[in-house]
């Protein structure tokens, strides 16, 4: 469903490489079918801080390996078939806030959710919590199928 005179429908999904998030990218990539919209597929990173202190230069390339996970992760789902558009975006920061930022002016967010079994499996984890509180739009929490 498009809304008259708006850009065209977008739908941001968060990928961190996990199961949950692939599965997320894949119900937002069938639903981007069904609704012409576009893919903004979302990874944040921070930089790895150790005992208070930012490592050396020339360490880990945090960025780096989260542009890799995302990359990987799209390639490996898009590969599945035929696929809207998906630009990838990386993006310093936490996770929650990034997704809530990104979502603005979105259609849907999308987010996985990485249920631990037993009772953990029903409550939501920290990073959709704050996304279903905070998003200005719809979120949709997608959990891992059985």
């Amino acid at each position: 469903m498009s809304r008259a005179g708006a850009e065209a429908d977008r739908i941001v999904v968060g990928v961190d490489g996990s199961d949950a998030s692939e599965h997320a990218l894949r119900w937002a990539l069938d639903q981007a079918r069904v609704t012409g919209a576009t893919i903004d597929a979302v990874i944040a990173w921070q930089p790895v801080v150790v005992f208070g202190y930012l490592p050396p230069p020339g360490d880990f390339d945090v960025e780096g390996a989260a542009r890799s996970v995302l990359g990987g992760t799209v390639a490996q789902v898009v590969a599945d078939g035929e696929s809207p558009p998906v630009r990838q975006h990386v993006v310093e920061g936490a996770a929650s806030r990034v997704l809530v930022d990104a979502a603005n002016g979105a259609t849907l967010l999308v987010v996985g959710n990485r249920g631990h079994g037993g009772l953990t499996e029903a409550l939501l984890g920290s990073v959709g919590q704050h996304c279903v509180h905070h998003a200005t739009c719809p979120v949709v929490v997608v959990r891992p199928s059985a």
